[in-house]
């Protein structure tokens, strides 16, 4: 018989206020051994707050965590030797070079020098950074910067690893060297709670907590999450994709309308209004290249929530 799954990191009912504002209001969720779980919602959902409070910064009004099997409430000096945590503004010494940096923070953990040189060698290589080793901090580009943080923040081999949007104004080769990092560490069984305030990027995870106004509005892989799509998503391709845009945005059924690249994403109440805007268009004589039913992307999910919170919180 298998022994039961144990998480990693996990959090109950978790509550921060400050003030008469509350920040993170019954949060709860688990993360298993080499799960990238993102934590998504816009400014003021309570990603930041969440993040400090798990990584022992800040303490929570009410609420427990657990990580690794610790209490981090009642033992956080702890359960910090079992945590990285990287805020988004990382602590790199711009006096220092990118390989004193690293060696910093492996003096800090006592991580015997061959085990850390070794392991930075390969993190360097993953980062495309090897050429830079000896570059200072300071004269690095903020991708570069990013990167370094991350092998820094796991230079003594943590079980569990926080970023709090750790890629925020990175260029997107940067970005994707970053990612390529974080699926590296799965086969290490390394737990990873990362906050993002890209859409896309979210994508990428095995699992979201959609978040709002401190509180989970939904939590699911990105697949399971887009079932939960309210109505259906159009996309129309035509030469003049604003004038389609002024055509259909007062039609019966239409929720939101996006413009995409040369096509239009468009929010509807249900898959049998396309034959209808098809023939708004056709009224209106627009040319229209292509138009059809697709997948919704968790950014069309996630604005399509907001606006149903919003319209229920209007409503009372």
């Amino acid at each position: 018989m298998n022994a039961p799954v144990t998480a990693m990191i996990e959090v109950s009912e978790l509550e921060k206020r400050f003030g008469a504002l509350t920040a993170v209001g019954g949060l709860s969720f688990a993360v298993q051994q080499g799960e990238i779980f993102g934590l998504v919602g816009p400014d003021g959902a309570g990603k930041t707050t969440t993040m400090r409070m798990l990584a022992s910064v800040m303490r929570p009004d009410a609420g427990s965590i657990t990580i690794d099997g610790i209490d981090v409430l009642a033992l956080p000096e702890l359960a910090k030797r079992h945590v990285s945590y990287m805020p988004q503004r990382f602590g790199l010494y711009e006096d220092l070079t990118v390989e004193e940096n690293i060696r910093f923070y492996a003096d800090l953990f006592e991580v015997p020098r061959m085990v850390w040189q070794a392991r930075a060698d390969a993190m360097l290589v993953a980062a495309d950074m090897r050429p830079f080793r000896k570059r200072l901090a300071g004269q690095l580009s903020g991708g570069m910067k990013q990167k370094l943080g991350l092998i820094c923040s796991l230079v003594h081999t943590p079980r569990v690893l926080l970023l709090d949007e750790p890629t925020t104004g990175v260029d997107p080769l940067s970005r994707r060297e970053f990612w390529q990092i974080l699926y590296s560490l799965r086969s290490e069984g390394v737990a990873m709670l990362i906050s993002t305030a890209y859409l896309d990027e979210a994508e990428r995870c095995d699992r979201l907590a959609l978040l709002h106004a401190g509180t989970m509005m939904y939590c699911d892989t990105p697949a399971g999450l887009k079932t939960r799509m309210p109505g259906a998503m159009l996309e129309i391709v035509a030469a003049d994709p604003r004038r389609v845009r002024d055509a259909i945005r007062a039609l019966p059924g239409v929720q939101d309308v996006l413009l995409v690249g040369i096509g239009v994403h468009v929010h509807v109440d249900g898959a049998e209004r396309l034959s209808q805007i098809a023939a708004a268009l056709a009224t209106a004589g627009l040319a229209v290249t292509a138009i059809e039913e697709v997948a919704p992307s968790i950014e069309d999910l996630f604005v399509a929530l907001l606006k149903h919170e919003n319209g229920k919180e209007h409503a009372q």
